[in-house]
């Protein structure tokens, strides 16, 4: 089968088989003495985003008054899950709280980083693709608050967001 990869994001396969793929990797790193997981999965997150962006984006423009509904929509088109978005206007600040998040299905004690790390990084890039040269809003993943990997009941991801481009 030749699938290309506009075929791929067009069908609704699911992520069983890369979320069991990630901590698989994890552990194999761990047990390697790789270092810096987090920033590892970031960047497998970021350059999803880069190949993602080529063949499907949410809008033209991203800024503050629809960062909402760009954020709950790429949520949905790609991984399929209903997110609540909330914004910390003082300091900038986005969580995404997501029940059923895609990469965090399970609770592992021995993992250190969670799957959504992927994700988190990916959502900041396609955000950051789109208004590449429009200077409107960049996003940038600060941490995960909750995961379902360490036993929460829900993956909440923070963003730093900052307006008026670079």
């Amino acid at each position: 089968m030749n699938l290309t990869r506009d075929d791929l994001i067009q069908s609704d396969a699911t992520m069983n088989q890369m979320r069991n793929m990630i901590y698989h990797l994890e552990r194999f790193m761990k047990l390697n003495g790789v270092s810096e997981i987090r920033d590892k999965l970031r960047r497998m997150g970021r350059n999803i985003a880069r190949t993602y962006i080529k063949y499907w984006k949410p809008i033209d423009i991203v800024n503050k008054a629809n960062l909402n509904d760009v954020i709950t929509t790429i949520y949905k088109k790609i991984l399929n899950s209903s997110v609540s978005v909330d914004f910390d206007e003082t300091n900038k600040i986005v969580m995404v709280k997501d029940n059923d998040c895609s990469l965090c299905k399970y609770h592992f004690n021995d993992i250190d980083v969670a799957g959504c790390e992927i994700i988190a990084a990916m959502l900041s890039e396609i955000i950051n693709c789109i208004n590449k040269e429009k200077s409107s809003l960049i996003l940038e993943p600060l941490d995960i608050l909750e995961s379902q990997t360490f036993g929460h009941k829900s993956c909440i991801q923070s963003f730093k967001y900052k307006e008026g481009g670079v």
